[in-house]
């Protein structure tokens, strides 16, 4: 893709990034994330960065994903139409545990809708706490 193309928007309104680790692959899905998302994008990705200062950041899957170390994930999110899904990879061993469950056993989310704000002071602990337990390999 050359730097003057615009991603595609998958389902959902999600762009398609292509799998890359760093800042930069993160920064290109955000700015890619459609309206009112972009400014969600943006927030969880200043609130992560802020919450656990070192973090290690890519894109795969077409969401950006961060952890602690390369290819050990904590967190990611994903554009869907009516709203961005936060993933906590291990979000059972979180107190309180986030919102939405999920088929995946340890796995928890939380949605973030358009109109309804989100408690950034909540989602700042899940992140610290989600950092200190390793994550994920992939």
């Amino acid at each position: 893709m050359s730097k003057n193309a615009k991603p595609k928007l998958l389902s959902g309104g999600n762009p398609q990034i292509p799998k890359g680790y760093g800042n930069e692959p993160v920064e290109a899905y955000i700015e890619a994330m459609p309206d009112w998302k972009r400014d969600i994008g943006r927030k969880l990705d200043r609130l992560i960065e802020k919450a656990v200062p070192d973090v290690q950041k890519g894109v795969k899957w077409n969401s950006p994903f961060y952890g602690t170390e390369k290819d050990v994930w904590f967190l990611s999110f994903h554009c869907f139409t009516r709203y961005v899904k936060v993933t906590f990879l291990e979000g059972t061993k979180l107190e309180p545990m986030p919102p939405e469950s999920s088929k995946h056993g340890k796995v928890r989310y939380l949605n973030i809708y358009k109109d309804k704000p989100f408690d950034e002071d909540q989602f700042t602990d899940w992140v610290i706490h989600a950092s200190k337990l390793g994550g994920e390999k992939m």
